[in-house]
C-alpha cells in the first residue's frame, strides 16, 4: 500500500495537479560570494561547515555547478529567470535600465507563486530585469519566513542569502590584521597566482572563518524547519550565489568566479522523486539556468520552453542522465564601472575562455574591488616587479583565447591554447563556444549604449531578430584567432563596411591582433572621423594599443567623443578606455579635459578616480 501511494504521489506530480498535501516545499539557502575553493567539503584544507556537511549526507553534493556569472546581479537574475543573461539583456551588473521579459514570461518563483505556494524572500533581489516584486514574492524582506503563510498545509519555497560571505566582509583597515582569525594565517595554502604575503594570508584565513558562520546560519535555519515538522517535506538546496571573494575571482569568470558549491538535501518523503541514494557526490554538471526548471519539474509544474535551462531532479531525470551533463557556459561583462567581454565553455576537464578585450588585463581599475587591502598590495608589489610569471598574469593584457585543464591545473595558471597536443581539443571548445553565442543571439556583440538605448524593451527579440548580424559580428570578432595574412585582408575590408558594427569590431578585432595590425592602421585612422561615437572610441582605443607614430593622436578624438556622447553608457565606456591606457599603456591624460555630459552614477566613479593622486 505505501509503495501504491508513493507511486500515486509521483503520478500527480508529473501531471501538475498534485494537492498542496503532495507537494514538497523548497527552501534555498544562498551564502554570497564564494565559490567551491572555501569548504572542506570540496577538499579545501580548512573551512568546515559541519551543518552543511549533515545536508550532504542526506543527500547530494553536486561536485559541478556554475553560476553562470561571476558576480551577484547577473547570476542572481540568470537565477530567477532560468534564461542565460546576455540573451535576456540583463548580462550587466548592475543594468543601468532594467530589460523586460517576453510577453507571458514569468520569473519561477511567479509560477509557484501563481499555483499556491507561499513565496517569500530573505531579502535580497538584485535583479536586472523589470517585474513587480510582488508578482514575484508574496512577502520580500528581512522578515520573510514560511512561518506567516496563512495555512500550514499551503506549499513555501523560501530563499534566504547570508551576506556574512560577501566581498565587502574583507574590506577591513590595516589596523584589523593584528586581529587573530581563528584559522591560523600560516597555515591556509594560497592559489599559485596570488603573492605569498602576509596580507594574503590573513585575508584568506579571514574568509574561512566566515564560512564558519556560513555555516551556523544555515544550522539554524534548518532547525527551525525541523522545529516546524517540515524538513521531511522540503528540497534544501544551499549553493552560493556565485564565486569569491579574494583577488582574482568575483568577477572574473575563471573557476574562482563561477564555480559555486551545492547541496541539496532530499526530503524523506519526497525521495522518490530522485533518481540518487542520499549521500551520493554527483559528477554531472549543472548550472543557474536549470534551478528554476527543477524546482518547477519537482513541483510537477509546466516548464515554459522558452527557457534556457532543464531539470536535474525529477520525474523521468535519471542519475545517468544527469551523468552525461558535462558542459556549463559562462560570461563576464561589465561589473560596477569596470569593462571586460569574456565568455567561458567548460566542458569536461577543460574549460575555454574567449576574451573578447583581452587587451584589458584582468586588473584593470574597479573602485569598490580596490577596497581590499590584499588587492591594493596585490598592485603596488606589481609596479615594484616582484611578482612572479603567474602573479603578473592579472595585471598583463590576455590573448584572444586559452585552455586551460582543470584536473591538473585547478587555478588556471597554465594557458595549453597554444600547445599542439591540446589543439583537437581547442578547437573543438571553440567551435561550441562559436555556436553558443549565436544559439543564445548574445547581445553584447553590441556595447552596451545600443542596448540601452534600443534592445531593453524586448532584448530576447532583439536577438532572435539580428541573429544573422550577431553571427556575422562573432565571425569579425574571431578575426583575432586567425592566421594575420587572412585577418588583415578581411579586417580591411570590415573597416570600409556600411554597418557600423562591422566597423566597430574590426577595431576591436584588431587591438587584439596587435602589432600585425599596423599593416590596417591608415583605414582605422580612417575611423576617428566615424559618424558613429562608439566606432570613433574603438578606434582611438586601436590606434593607442598599436602605437604607431605615424597615425594621429587618439587623446583629442577620445576627450572629444567623452565630452559630446549624450548618455551614461556612452561615457563610461569612454572613461574605461582613459583609465586602461592611463595606468596599462603609460599615456598621459589631461584630467581637466575629462568634461561628460553625464556625471552622476557609475561616471562618477571613474571620474572620482581620476580626481584622485595616479596609482603608485
Amino acid at each position: 500500500m505505501t509503495r501504491l501511494l508513493a507511486l500515486l504521489a509521483s503520478l500527480l506530480l508529473a501531471t501538475g495537479s498534485a494537492t498542496a498535501a503532495t507537494r514538497p516545499n523548497f527552501l534555498f539557502l544562498v551564502s554570497e560570494d564564494n565559490s567551491i575553493h572555501y569548504l572542506r567539503l570540496y577538499g579545501a584544507s580548512h573551512g568546515s561547515t559541519p551543518n552543511i556537511s549533515a545536508m550532504a549526507q542526506h543527500g547530494l553534493v553536486f561536485d559541478h555547478a556554475f553560476s553562470c556569472s561571476p558576480v551577484c546581479s547577473v547570476a542572481r537574475s540568470t537565477l530567477a529567470t532560468g534564461i542565460y543573461a546576455p540573451r535576456g539583456g540583463f548580462q550587466y551588473h548592475r543594468k543601468m535600465r532594467q530589460a523586460s521579459l517576453p510577453k507571458g514570461l514569468l520569473p519561477w518563483s511567479a509560477v509557484l507563486k501563481n499555483n499556491g505556494y507561499y513565496t517569500t524572500n530573505r531579502r535580497k533581489t538584485d535583479y536586472n530585469f523589470r517585474f513587480p516584486i510582488k508578482r514575484l514574492w508574496n512577502v520580500s524582506s528581512p522578515k520573510a519566513s514560511w512561518r506567516t503563510r496563512p495555512d500550514k498545509q499551503t506549499p513555501f519555497f523560501h530563499m534566504q542569502s547570508f551576506g556574512q560571505s560577501h566581498e565587502s566582509s574583507l574590506h577591513f583597515p590595516r589596523k584589523q590584521l593584528d586581529t587573530p582569525t581563528t584559522v591560523p594565517p600560516d597555515v591556509v595554502s594560497l592559489a599559485p597566482y596570488h603573492p605569498d604575503t602576509p596580507t594574503f594570508r590573513y585575508t584568506h584565513a579571514r574568509y574561512f572563518d566566515r564560512m564558519g558562520v556560513i555555516d551556523q546560519q544555515i544550522g539554524r535555519v534548518v532547525r527551525q524547519l525541523t522545529a516546524d515538522g517540515l524538513l521531511e517535506d522540503t528540497f534544501i538546496f544551499y549553493f552560493g550565489d556565485h564565486g569569491g571573494v579574494l583577488p582574482r575571482s568575483k568577477g572574473y569568470a575563471y573557476e574562482s568566479g563561477l564555480h559555486v558549491p551545492l547541496v541539496i538535501r532530499v526530503p524523506a518523503n519526497f525521495r522518490h522523486l530522485v533518481d540518487h541514494k542520499p549521500n551520493t557526490r554527483l559528477g554531472g554538471f549543472v548550472s543557474f539556468i536549470d534551478f528554476g526548471p527543477t524546482v518547477l519539474h519537482l513541483a510537477g509544474l509546466e516548464i515554459d520552453n522558452r527557457l534556457d535551462g532543464t531539470p536535474f531532479l525529477g520525474p523521468n531525470v535519471s542519475a545517468k542522465d544527469l551523468a552525461a551533463r558535462d558542459e556549463a557556459f559562462g560570461h563576464a561583462d561589465r561589473f560596477d564601472e569596470k569593462y571586460d567581454h569574456v565568455r567561458t565553455l567548460r566542458k569536461g576537464r577543460y574549460t575555454y575562455i574567449r576574451n573578447y578585450q583581452g587587451f584589458y588585463p584582468d586588473g584593470l581599475q574597479n573602485n569598490y574591488r580596490y577596497r581590499m587591502l590584499a588587492f591594493q598590495e596585490w598592485r603596488s608589489l606589481h609596479k615594484t616587479g616582484a611578482l612572479n610569471t603567474a602573479q603578473k598574469q592579472f595585471f598583463l593584457p590576455r590573448p584572444a583565447e586559452q585552455l586551460f585543464d582543470i584536473q591538473t591545473d585547478p587555478h588556471q595558471v597554465k594557458d595549453l591554447s597554444s600547445e599542439p597536443g591540446h589543439r583537437k581539443v581547442l578547437l573543438d571548445l571553440r567551435n561550441r563556444l562559436r555556436k553558443k553565442v549565436v544559439e543564445i543571439n548574445d547581445l553584447s556583440f553590441y556595447p552596451e549604449s545600443h542596448q540601452v538605448r534600443d534592445m531593453l524593451d524586448d532584448p530576447i527579440g532583439f536577438g532572435a531578430a539580428h541573429q544573422d548580424e550577431i553571427a556575422q559580428l562573432r565571425d569579425i570578432s574571431d578575426l583575432a584567432l586567425a592566421p594575420p595574412t587572412t585577418a588583415l585582408r578581411k579586417l580591411k575590408a570590415h573597416l570600409l563596411s556600411k554597418n557600423p558594427w562591422h566597423r566597430y569590431w574590426a577595431c576591436q578585432s584588431a587591438s587584439l591582433i596587435g602589432a600585425p595590425a599596423r599593416a590596417v592602421s591608415v583605414e582605422i585612422a580612417a575611423c576617428l572621423t566615424d559618424p558613429h561615437p562608439m566606432v570613433r572610441l574603438r578606434a582611438a582605443e586601436c590606434l593607442a594599443i598599436l602605437d604607431t607614430t605615424s597615425n594621429p593622436d587618439p587623446l583629442p578624438v577620445l576627450y572629444d567623443v567623452l565630452n559630446t556622447v549624450p548618455s551614461e553608457t556612452e561615457a563610461l565606456l569612454v572613461l574605461n578606455t582613459f583609465v586602461y591606457l592611463r595606468d596599462h599603456r603609460g599615456l598621459t591624460i589631461d584630467t581637466t579635459r575629462l568634461r561628460p555630459r553625464f556625471t552622476g552614477g557609475q561616471v562618477a566613479r571613474r571620474l572620482d578616480y581620476f580626481r584622485r593622486r595616479p596609482v603608485k
